[in-house]
């Protein structure tokens, strides 16, 4: 690099450093030589409004890159980036066991995987939480997810110590004591059952299945889906002694939600309820965050724009451009600088 060329650099940093610090203390870019200045983001179709709004914030301090998109669905997206088609994935799901081990196959090593959102409390089809449900004239409160985990599968990889089939099991008394407990859920293939799977279950696949009744989502003849998780809310708004997992934002009179708790809870305050407060906090344990996976090499650093479009993300000005789509939630601040820190 010539002196004169070096000294317009050094000139090009300052001028970021000051427009950082107007912008939420974000880390300057400034592109190395003879890298490439274009990005590519590829990802799930429904989270193209959030997308749009990080780049159009990322762009205003960021002119030289140029950004494309391919939001055909998240199945090309984890491909794409251990192909090296693209350089980040978005992901408005947990990364399933595909998703990972084809990474980890063609590339030897593990992705960077970071939350940088939470999905929904009320629009279904958005990464909405999951909400774990009883008929209104259930007497039960609250369930751990060890309990959860006892209940739908048969491993108790969250170290349960027997079976849970009848509502005795799980303290009630009188009536419902030897009533036997009826469950419903998403669909295997879906979104919801496959993080349900993950975070309760530990990625056990051996359900319950002798008790288990399965919802998909449902075209009509008109083209409009009944979700699934308005058909489960009816089938348990019509059995007493029905326990349902579906997501949240479809309410249903006949049934309510139950408080939720991490497998060993110390006081009553440990057992949390979902609401849009909780969810984007991460205290409620349902709340599915929104992902963004980038292939970093061990003991690598960061591409530089990949670097910068990530800082940006997960600034306050990119988690204000979540809050913008009034679908989505952005993270709680120290939520936000916890993932922040994985990025050096």
């Amino acid at each position: 690099m010539t002196s004169r060329a070096f000294i317009a650099v050094l000139a090009l940093t300052a001028l970021r450093l000051g427009a950082a610090e107007e912008s939420g203390g974000l880390a300057p870019f400034v592109p190395p030589i003879n890298s490439s200045n274009v990005f590519r983001l590829w990802g799930s179709a429904p989270l193209a409004g959030v997308a749009k709004n990080w780049i159009e914030g990322f762009r205003a301090l960021h002119p030289e890159i140029k950004i494309e998109t391919r939001l055909d669905g998240t199945g090309l997206a984890m491909p794409g980036l251990y192909t090296g088609a693209a350089d980040l994935a978005l992901f408005g799901r947990e990364p399933n066991r595909t998703d990972r081990d084809g990474f980890e196959h063609v590339l030897g090593y593990k992705h960077l995987q970071l939350e940088i959102a939470a999905g929904s409390v009320s629009h279904a089809g958005h990464t909405t939480a999951l909400g774990v449900f009883v008929h209104r004239d259930n007497p039960l409160a609250r369930l751990t997810l060890a309990q959860l985990d006892a209940l739908f599968g048969h491993e108790r990889r969250r170290g349960a110590p027997r079976q849970l089939r009848t509502w005795g099991d799980l303290g009630l008394t009188g009536e419902w004591a030897a009533r036997p407990i009826h469950l419903f859920a998403p669909d295997t293939r879906s979104g919801p059952r496959i993080f349900f799977q993950l975070t309760v279950l530990r990625d056990s696949r051996k359900w319950n299945w002798e008790r288990l009744t399965e919802f998909a989502d449902k075209k009509n003849s008109a083209g409009t889906v009944r979700h699934a998780a308005a058909q489960i809310l009816a089938a348990l708004a019509a059995d007493r002694d029905g326990l349902a997992v579906a997501t949240l934002g479809l309410p249903n009179p006949q049934v309510k939600p139950l408080a939720l708790a991490t497998d060993a809870p110390d006081r009553d305050t440990d057992f949390v309820s979902p609401t849009r407060e909780t969810v984007a906090s991460r205290a409620y344990p349902l709340a599915r965050p929104i992902y963004l996976c980038v292939n970093r090499r061990p003991g690598a650093p960061l591409d530089a724009k990949t670097k910068a479009f990530l800082d940006y993300v997960l600034s306050p000005a990119g988690q204000q451009a979540v809050a913008a789509t009034e679908v989505y939630l952005p993270l709680a601040p120290d939520a936000a600088r916890r993932q922040r820190a994985l990025l050096d």
